[in-house]
C-alpha cells in the first residue's frame, strides 16, 4: 500500500470527502430546517433580530436546565463574551485545560488575560481536578482578599474547564476547589450539548457555560454558539455586549464596547429545527459508539474514550488510542491507511502548551495531553453514517494490513 499517494491530502481533517468516502463526522439535517428558513424569508425576520432567535434561546435554556440563554455568532464569540461577563480583567489568569480546540484559549487573550494551562487526567482524558488544586494550594498566595500567582504575580480570576468529546469533567471537584479560592467557573461546553454529570445537564454546573452550533457538532446551525446562565444580571450583559453594548436602541448610544456577536434569525430556525431532534442525534451517536465498542473490544492495541460511572456522554467524536507495538501502526500511520481506504479520521488537537501561540504560558504538567495527542484517532462517527459505512469502517481497523 503507497501511504503516500497524494490522493489522500482530500481527506485531510474537516474536509468533505468524494462520494465514495467517508467523512469524520458531517451535519444532520432531517427537520423543520427548510419550513422554518421559509418562513423567515417569507416573513423578512432573516438578520440579527427576529422570532427564531428568541425560540432558539428559550428552547436551548430550558433543555440545559438553565434560567438563561443568549445567542451569538459562534462559540468562539460566547466564549470571549463569557469571559467578559464573568468579569475577566486584563492581566487575570484562567486556568484551562491543554488538551482542547484552541479557541477557549485564545478567548482568553481576546480579554488580555491570560491562560494557565491545566494537564488532563488520564482516564476520561479531562481537565485534571489536582492538578487544579496542586497549581492553587502550592503556586498561589493570598494577597489583599484575591488569589495570586507566585511565579507571575498576576491574580487568579476563573477556571475554565472543556468538556471534551461530549464527556463531561468532574464538575464537583472543580466547584469544590472554585468556591475554596472565590473563584468563577466558565464551562466550555461546546462539544458536549446534551451531556451530563451525575445526572445534570453541562451548562448548569459552574457560573456561566458556552456552547457552538459549528458545522461538526452535535446540532447545528452551520455557525452559531450559545451562553447559559442562571444569573440575570449576566444574562442581559451578555446580550448588551453582542450587540454592539447599544443602551439606547433609538438614539444609537453606546456605553462601551461592545461586539456584533448575535446570531441571525436564519441560523436561529435552523437550530430550534436541529434541536427538535438532538436527543434523537444523541441516542444515535451512543449506537453508533456501542457498535465500535463491540466491534473492536478484542482487537489489540486499540481502545476507545472510557465513560465515567457519573457521566453520560454524547459520544460527540467516537476517539480510540491506538497502541503501535499492540496494533502494529501508531495512530498517524493509521489515519494515512484510512485516509487511503477514503475514511476520514483526525487526532486530537496539538496540546496548547506544544503551540508557537502559547509557548510561553504556565503549563501545570502536560505529559498526559501529550501522551494522548499521539495515541488518539477519531474515526467517523456522523448521525448519519450509514451501517455499510460503519462496517467498512470496522473492517479496515481488524484487517490491519
Amino acid at each position: 500500500m503507497n501511504t503516500t499517494d497524494p490522493t489522500i491530502t482530500r481527506f485531510e481533517p474537516g474536509a468533505p470527502t468524494g462520494e465514495e468516502g467517508i467523512p469524520l463526522c458531517v451535519p444532520e439535517i432531517r427537520g423543520n430546517e427548510w419550513r422554518y428558513i421559509k418562513e423567515c424569508l417569507d416573513t423578512n425576520w432573516v438578520s440579527s433580530v427576529g422570532p427564531f432567535v428568541d425560540r432558539f434561546e428559550q428552547t436551548f435554556a430550558a433543555y440545559t436546565h438553565t434560567k438563561y440563554a443568549v445567542a451569538a455568532v459562534n462559540g468562539t464569540a460566547a466564549l470571549h463574551i463569557a469571559l467578559l461577563t464573568a468579569g475577566v480583567q486584563p492581566d487575570d489568569e484562567v486556568l484551562v485545560s491543554t488538551l482542547t480546540f484552541i479557541a477557549p484559549v485564545n478567548a482568553i487573550r481576546y480579554v488580555n488575560a491570560w491562560p494557565v494551562l491545566i494537564d488532563v487526567e488520564p482516564t476520561y482524558w479531562q481537565m485534571n481536578p489536582q492538578r487544579v488544586s496542586d497549581f492553587l494550594d502550592k503556586q498561589c498566595h493570598w494577597r489583599d482578599s484575591a488569589l495570586y500567582n507566585k511565579t507571575t504575580g498576576r491574580r487568579i480570576r476563573a477556571i475554565l474547564p472543556v468538556h471534551i468529546l461530549g464527556h463531561p469533567v468532574d464538575m464537583d471537584a472543580i466547584v469544590s476547589i472554585a468556591r475554596k479560592y472565590n473563584l468563577m467557573i466558565i464551562e466550555d461546553a461546546t462539544e458536549s450539548l446534551g451531556a451530563k454529570y451525575k445526572g445534570q445537564m453541562v451548562g448548569q454546573l459552574g457560573d456561566i457555560a458556552c456552547f457552538s452550533f459549528n458545522g461538526n457538532k452535535i446540532i447545528t446551525t452551520g455557525g452559531g454558539g450559545m451562553i447559559t446562565t442562571d444569573n440575570k444580571a449576566w444574562a442581559e450583559r451578555a446580550k448588551y455586549l453582542t450587540t454592539q453594548a447599544k443602551a439606547d436602541p433609538l438614539e444609537y448610544i453606546h456605553d462601551e464596547i461592545g461586539y456584533n456577536y448575535r446570531l441571525t434569525n436564519v441560523l436561529a430556525a435552523i437550530g430550534v429545527a436541529q434541536m427538535e431532534q438532538l436527543d434523537a442525534y444523541i441516542a444515535t451517536k451512543r449506537q453508533i459508539a456501542d457498535t465500535y465498542n463491540q466491534a473492536l473490544q478484542d482487537i489489540p492495541g486499540l481502545t476507545q474514550q472510557p465513560e465515567a460511572e457519573w457521566a453520560f456522554s454524547i459520544k460527540w467524536l467516537y476517539t480510540i488510542l491506538v497502541d503501535e507495538t499492540q496494533y502494529g501502526m501508531d495512530s498517524r500511520a493509521l489515519l494515512q491507511k484510512l485516509a487511503y481506504k477514503q475514511i476520514q479520521t483526525r487526532p486530537l488537537w496539538q496540546p496548547i502548551h506544544q503551540s508557537k501561540a502559547y509557548v510561553n504560558c504556565q503549563v501545570c504538567g502536560g505529559e498526559v495531553a501529550t501522551w494522548l495527542n499521539r495515541h488518539a484517532l477519531s474515526l467517523p462517527c456522523s448521525v448519519g453514517i450509514t451501517q455499510k459505512q460503519l462496517s467498512k469502517v470496522i473492517e479496515t481497523l481488524i484487517r490491519n494490513e
